[in-house]
């Protein structure tokens, strides 16, 4: 076995490690410390759930296109660090989120409406922050990190001989 296809298949293991971690790290903070996540919160898991399959695809199936895997992989922690971004700019009230934002959950006072419609969960408003490290969120780590990724993904794509 070559030295490139060792870097290979320990880039996908750590892609495929990272992205559990990370979804690990998302899913004690919610059950164990009681961090509700909002509906953009849980759409920045969706980019971990990805990868984490498509390492998982590629150590199993012989005969992919690493290069190309490893180049899509970097494409969803792009999109990834977008989304968090764009997460980042609605806790910090830059841009409003539509019906995420605390002002557009429409919750309606009166008890005749409230009798009459489905009973649903109120989520949590995504320009509320349950914790800070450094003044930072955790949506703001997460830009970091899904970019960091995507940029180490993006190299090894580079890096990786067409098979």
């Amino acid at each position: 076995m070559t030295l490139s296809r060792i870097f290979v298949r320990f880039f996908f293991w750590l892609m495929l490690a990272a992205s559990l971690g990370a979804l690990a790290y998302a899913l004690v903070s919610q059950y164990a410390f009681g961090f509700e996540p909002c509906l953009l919160c849980q759409y920045q898991r969706i980019p971990y759930w990805t990868v984490a399959g498509l390492s998982l695809i590629e150590l199993s199936v012989p005969g992919l296109d690493r290069r190309g895997v490893a180049g899509l992989i970097a494409f969803v922690f792009a999109c990834g660090a977008a989304l968090a971004l764009y997460h980042v700019g609605v806790e910090q009230r830059w841009w409003q989120a539509g019906a995420c934002s605390a002002q557009g959950l429409g919750v309606s006072l009166n008890f005749n409406d409230f009798s009459v419609t489905p009973i649903k969960p109120i989520l949590k408003p995504c320009d509320s922050i349950d914790w800070t490290l450094f003044g930072l969120s955790m949506a703001t780590y997460n830009v970091a990190v899904s970019a960091i990724l995507a940029l180490g993904a993006f190299f090894a794509a580079r890096k990786t001989k067409r098979d």
